[in-house]
């Protein structure tokens, strides 16, 4: 028996839709060669993390263990699939690999992040192959909402592993390389060990869309609007937005990108050769002098970013555009759960305008994952002996496992932080290992488990009181506490304002406090916290976060 292992290890992006990072490794236990596929982001709201601009896996384990990392493989150029490749090149340091236009997205990031763009190597399809220590990667294209998605060849001693990446099996997909059954059935003739497989759409049982079919009844829509018609869709989906386009140019409309991330999605696509013959746009600047009607704005917020052009169209203006009655916004995209809240928030501003909004209308858009037959259909054009489900919810997952089984396939259920040892027949638990989240805070990273966060959500619910306290150099008061309160309401039962109530609380405990607490500061600290909280709950029913701040003279 081989003491030789081949292991799979999610740290983000199983259990979850976002933040993809998926480690595979052979070798000896404890010693293996590893590599990493995917290294992305998912992002913060207002709930859970408050003020946090994105959220990173934690890496913590690969990190301790990056002189045996060989390679990074970006499968595609999602955010939530290469959006943290430069936050954690320099903790990393390994070679990044990805196909023509993934690598330069990656390679803009680098350069905003100050790191060599020599760092991201770009890759050819299928059947070329990147050798990363024990370890043979090729890059298989496969149809997605983005150009140059690809799934992964990656083999090993240990045997091969398919990794999907994000998938749909389209044959038309307008941007991008279609489906192509007979390559991907090909990849099942040496035996496929495992298909490691997006599970987003499991719950789907219908048969996917193609790209293609949302062409005409956009047109429809663009030709019947009588005002300026504005749509938004993920920047990304570089396929839609050509189809938006061409609409907006057969309707008759110039047509107008505003938002940075769109324009830059467009330039890479062009400069990379995956996007040809994108109709001929107009400034901003040209846009504000064509009339109503004969324009269309393709802008970016499908999600209901707060910065993004949706957002900031429907708080009043951008680049110098204003909506008006009569003039029709579309959605061309799905709202991604967690989402739902920005996106009505834009919807009834837009209403209150008197702009028709369409939203959630199937006609304009198709997704760009794997309906259930989609993935059935690839577990019969791999054949592995094990499947293991990935990018998705815990029941996205086990469901998929299901399916596996149905299909005489051997499943695996691994969430983030599980190792799963794949060697032999049966795939089984290696170990556990301790994963989370690590949230870019500014310019900063900050652990989840930090605190931070915990105390902003805290203040945030509870409101917050600064008390402040001088003491003399004979360790008696000088004066009586004084206070500061933020977010808390002014007056409460006693009709007396909150700080004057308070603060004559905290005299009284002064006045009744002895030598003791007095002279030590952690005693009359908590004491004062105490009675400031306890005071705040009988006025308003509230009992908030407190600062104290004891001051103290020197003889």
């Amino acid at each position: 028996m081989s003491s030789e292992r081949l292991i799979y290890l999610p740290l983000g992006g199983a259990g979850e839709v976002g933040m993809n990072a998926y480690v595979y490794g052979y070798g000896k236990p404890g010693k293996e060669k590893l590599i990493l596929v995917d290294l992305g982001v998912t992002f913060p709201d207002m709930d859970g993390t408050p003020g946090v601009d994105l959220i990173l896996p934690d890496i913590s384990w690969l990190e301790a263990r990056k002189d045996d990392l060989e390679a990074v493989f970006i499968t595609h150029a999602h955010e939530d699939h290469v959006g943290a490749v430069a936050h954690y090149y320099d903790r990393l340091g390994a070679p990044i690999h990805a196909r023509a236009f993934t690598a330069n997205i990656a390679r803009r990031k680098m350069e905003e992040h100050g790191h060599s763009e020599k760092a991201v190597k770009t890759a050819s399809a299928w059947p070329e192959t990147v050798k990363a220590g024990p370890f043979s990667v090729g890059f298989v294209p496969i149809s997605h909402s983005i150009p140059e998605s690809s799934g992964l060849v990656i083999d090993s001693p240990g045997g091969r592993i398919v990794h999907s990446g994000d998938f749909k099996i389209d044959e038309n997909p307008i941007v991008g390389e279609p489906f192509d059954h007979d390559l991907w059935a090909s990849l099942a003739e040496p035996g496929v060990k495992a298909l490691v497989c997006d599970s987003t759409n499991v719950f789907s049982h219908h048969d996917g869309r193609s790209e293609s079919t949302v062409g005409q009844p956009i047109t429809d829509l663009v030709q019947a609007s009588k005002g300026m018609f504005v749509c938004t869709t993920f920047a990304s989906n570089v396929a839609r937005v050509k189809t938006l386009a061409e609409a907006g140019k057969r309707a008759g409309r110039s047509v107008c990108l505003l938002g940075r991330a769109m324009r830059r999605m467009i330039e890479a696509a062009v400069e990379t050769g995956v996007l040809k013959d994108f109709p001929a746009t107009v400034s901003p600047e040209e846009a504000s002098n064509i009339p109503r009607e004969n324009l269309m704005l393709i802008v970016t917020g499908s999600q209901g970013e707060r910065r993004a052009a949706s957002a900031q169209l429907a708080n009043g203006k951008y680049n110098g555009m204003v909506l008006k009655e009569g003039d029709t916004f579309l959605f061309s995209s799905k709202t991604i759960p967690g989402n739902e809240r920005g996106v009505i928030h834009i919807i009834n501003k837009f209403s209150e305008m008197g702009v028709d909004v369409v939203e959630g209308d199937d006609r304009y858009h198709v997704s760009g994952h794997a309906n259930r037959p989609d993935l059935d259909a690839m577990h019969k054009l791999i054949k592995p002996q094990i499947v293991v489900p990935m990018h998705g919810e815990h029941r996205h997952l086990r469901e998929h496992v299901k399916l596996a089984e149905a299909n005489r396939i051997s499943g695996v259920l691994a969430v983030n932080g599980m190792m799963i040892d794949l060697s032999g027949n049966a795939p089984k638990v290696a170990e556990y290992v301790e994963t989370g989240r690590t949230y870019v805070d500014g310019s900063i990273k900050i652990g989840a488990m930090d605190g931070i966060v915990r105390d902003r959500i805290r203040m945030a619910l509870n409101g917050h009181v600064m008390i402040n306290v001088i003491m003399d150099e004979e360790d008696e008061p000088l004066g009586e506490p004084w206070v500061e309160v933020m977010g808390l309401a002014e007056t409460g039962r006693s009709r007396a304002p909150l700080v004057d109530v308070l603060e004559e609380d905290l005299a009284q405990f002064m006045g009744r406090a002895g030598a003791k607490t007095l002279t030590n500061d952690d005693k009359l600290e908590e004491g004062l916290r105490r009675v400031a909280r306890q005071s705040a709950q009988n006025e308003i029913g509230k009992r908030p976060e407190v600062t104290v701040v004891i001051s103290r003279l020197t003889a």
